[in-house]
Order: C-alpha cells, then structure tokens, then sequence
C-alpha cells in the first residue's frame, strides 16, 4: 500500500476558526481513485451570518456572494454521497473534519471517516523542512494554486502534492508516513473534532471549561495551538494534570497581537475568574511592603507592615520590598539580620521587650538592644541593608507606550504602563494615549514581575515609546 485507494480531498472556507460557533461558506471536494481523478464539486454556502470582514478579506468570499448560495443542509446528502467510502484528505485535516462534522451533527446526519491530514504527511515526509502549512508546500514543490484560500485552488494544490509524494517515495516509506498522518491526535474525551486544529498557532490565552461556563484552567502561549495540544498529547501526565484533561469539555481562546500582550490578559483573568487549576497568579490583597519608622528612641519594633495590592506605587518612595506572606518578609529580615547584626527584636523578628535579644547572647547582634550601640546606628545599617530591596525604579520618567503586532494575522495592540502597573490595551496609538487620561493606577505583585522579566531584555525595551504626556 501506498496511499489509500479512494480519496476525498477536501477544503473548506468558513466564518471563523471554531467548528460549533462558525459556519462554513464554501466547500470544494475532489475524489481520487488509485491517484486518478475521477470527479470534483464545489459550491458556495450560505452561511446564515455575517462574514468577519477579516476574514472576507482574507478569502475573498463576501456576504454578497454567499446571499443567494445554498444553506448547508440543502448540500448535506450531496456531500456524504460523495465523501462515502474514501479516506477525508486535507490540509490540517482535523479543522475541516470537526466543521463537517459539527455541520451534520446539527442535522442529526452521522458522519464519520478515516482522516490523512497532509500537514502531518509532509512532516513525515520532509522532516528536514520546519515549515508544512500550505503556503509553504506550494512553494517548495511548485505546485499551481488557481486561487488561495478559495475551496477549490487548495484542492488543487493538495492533489498536486500527493502526486508528487507518490512518485517520489519507496512504497514502504509511503505507507509509514501515511500511518503517522492517520494517526488521530490525543484529546479529552468531550472535546470535539476541529477544536484544537482549528486554533490560532499565534499568542494569545486559552481556556479550558468543563461542564460550566466558569473556566477549569487559563493560560497563555506564543503559538497557542502547539501548547494547548502538548496538554493532551502527553504521553505521562501527573493526577492534577490528567484530571483536567478528563474534565475539559470546552477549549476557547482569545488571540492577542503579542506575547506581552498573552502575558498581562492572562494574570487579569486568571484574578478574575480564578479558575480551580491556575495555582499561579491568583489574587492575593494580603501583599505588602516594610516602612522603617522615624523614631531613633522606639524600643519596639521598627518596621511597619504597607498594604501594597492596589495601591498606587508612585507613593512609595519609603516602601521596601513586596511579599506575599510574612514568612516571605521574616525570611529577608532573618538574612539581614545576620549579614548586619542587626536586631532581631527590633526588626520584629523576636518577642520581648527589654534584656539583650538571643542573637546578641550568640554574638549576631551588635547590641542596640542591650545598649551597646544607639537605635540611630542601628536603624541607619538597617536603612543601607534594606536600599535596594524594595521595588526596582521605573525605567523611565513617566507612562509609556509598548506596540506589538503579529505579522501573521495583522493583530496590533498599545500598551499603556506606568510605575509597573498595568493601565490599559488599545489597537491604536491614538486611543492608548487617551485612555492613559482615565487610567486607575493599581499594583499586582503578578503584574510587577511580568514586566521585571519583559523589560528585562534589550530587544523589549526598543519597543517602548517615551513620553506619553
């Protein structure tokens, strides 16, 4: 065997990428009989809603060509006739399976098939290659495509390319590359087909509900689909990780025009929703800083607890530090104190109120609880211990701008940041600098820490634009 005797390659169009929210537009199907064609059929579909102009721009199909198109139930008999007893041949075979199958399951007509995606053949195939989308395969083999991201002129070019694949691999090499591309990908058990597949490979968030409309797990990724398939193609998976991926019914996702953008919108929702997997980035109001006290003659403890959640950091020039829990904070003193000799009694750290602590009794403290040197010595070496240990300075003088754009789905976006709070996300300049006007200025330690590691590298920082005011 080589490739299977009887195929249905096929390519649709459609409204969006999801296969139960989206319609299809246009379908185009050729069937192939020992590598010869021996019929072809394709129509416009009336979608019953609009057309994204995105995407109409995209396909070239409009909402005046599909007007008078026949509905998807009136081709439904036509299309199972003719995908009957042939293997479901397409590119990203799974996206155009799952839409198909959505479709007829809504007319309560089964369906089901053997699928060869000619994406994962070409990988098996050409493993030296990185890219296998269909752009890619047409210009690599030289294929003619009559019209791009129309039904038939990507049918056309797949049936080129099986061609070429059949003449030019050894039977037996065929036949396993075949095998790997049949192969259905792993996912949870109520998922259904062409959810995954039908996902943006772009950044953005994603979100994983089960039997409700309140999200199981939120993340984020660089190329969505890849990692969202690595969470149930997995071949080992720890019980917290299997027993999400038994409960997931549901996949939705929201792209965004960059990676920073993927990394705020999901430590905003994961807050917000606070979904039962997401361990990280929870909200936490018990975040607080420590403020030395001025008073050289306390006898107590000199450092005060500073709620710092929602706060405004551009007050905080006296403020050090940004803990979650007090054992956080007593964790940092405790170092402190011991690389200063400071007094553990007066950091807060030991109860009691006069005699010299138990670190002076051990020689760590140098005294100012048994007298032995003034609490203005010892607050001073406390103030130089605590000098950089607070937030890191805002990199520039005011709010800033920070653009992304992906070139892949022309998705653009304006950040706006300040004192590393998180202030607003526009799709033009012009609309970030107004919001900036009635911008809530709110710390989150989550927040904080994206931007620490984001701006931490050269390359991001060139996209800042200075000045906003």
């Amino acid at each position: 065997m080589t490739l299977p005797h009887r195929l249905a390659v096929v390519d649709l169009e459609t409204t969006g990428a999801h296969p139960l929210r989206d319609r299809i537009t246009e379908i185009a199907i050729v069937l192939l009989e020992d590598g010869r064609e021996v019929e072809r059929w394709s129509s416009l579909v009336r979608p019953g809603r609009p057309i994204p102009a995105t995407i109409q721009t995209f396909t070239g199909i409009t909402d005046a060509m599909v007007a008078d198109a026949p509905p998807f139930d009136a081709l439904a008999d036509t299309v199972l006739a003719l995908l009957d007893d042939a293997v479901f041949v397409a590119h990203n075979a799974r996206f155009d399976f799952g839409f198909l199958k959505s479709a007829f399951a809504e007319l309560d007509k089964p369906f089901d098939a053997a699928v060869l995606c000619t994406v994962k053949l070409s990988r098996a195939l050409y493993p030296q290659h990185h890219r296998h989308g269909l752009d890619a395969l047409i210009e690599r083999h030289s294929l003619r495509c009559s019209a791009r991201h129309r039904a038939m002129g990507d049918v056309e070019a797949l049936c080129q390319f099986l061609d070429q694949v059949r003449d030019a691999f050894p039977a037996d090499t065929l036949a396993r590359a075949v095998e790997r591309a049949m192969k259905a990908p792993s996912r949870p058990p109520g998922l259904p087909d062409g959810v995954l597949e039908g996902m943006p490979d772009s950044p953005g968030v994603y979100f994983f509900f089960g039997e409700n409309d309140l999200p199981l797990y939120i993340g984020k990724s660089k190329r969505m689909r890849t990692r969202v398939m690595s969470h149930f193609g997995a071949t080992r998976l720890s019980g917290k990780a299997a027993d999400l991926v038994r409960q997931v019914r549901r996949v939705e996702w929201e792209q965004t025009a960059g990676e920073l953008g993927a990394l705020l919108l999901e430590a905003c929702l994961v807050k917000h929703d606070a979904p039962l997997h997401n361990r990280q980035l929870r909200k936490n109001e018990e975040v607080f800083g420590l403020r030395l006290l001025p008073s050289n003659k306390r006898k107590g403890a000199v450092l005060e607890r500073v709620p710092l959640s929602g706060g405004d950091p551009r007050a905080w020039a006296d403020v050090h530090g940004a803990f979650r829990t007090r054992k956080e904070a007593d964790n940092l003193l405790r170092e402190l104190a011991y690389l200063y000799r400071l007094c553990p009694r007066r950091l807060g750290l030991e109860s009691g109120r006069s005699g010299a602590c138990m670190a002076h009794q051990m020689k760590r403290c140098a005294g100012v609880c048994a007298g032995k040197e003034t609490p203005a010595a010892h607050d001073q070496r406390l103030a130089g211990a605590l000098a950089g240990k607070g937030l890191k300075p805002w990199p520039w003088s005011g709010p800033v701008l920070v653009h992304e754009q992906d070139p892949a789905t022309g998705l653009a976006a304006w950040h706006v940041l300040d004192a590393w709070c998180y202030l607003a996300t526009e799709e033009t300049e012009t609309a970030a600098r107004k919001a900036l006007a009635g911008a809530t200025y709110a710390f989150d330690l989550d927040i904080y820490r994206v931007l620490l590691r984001w701006f931490d590298a050269p390359a991001h920082r060139q996209a800042v634009t200075e000045r906003l005011t």
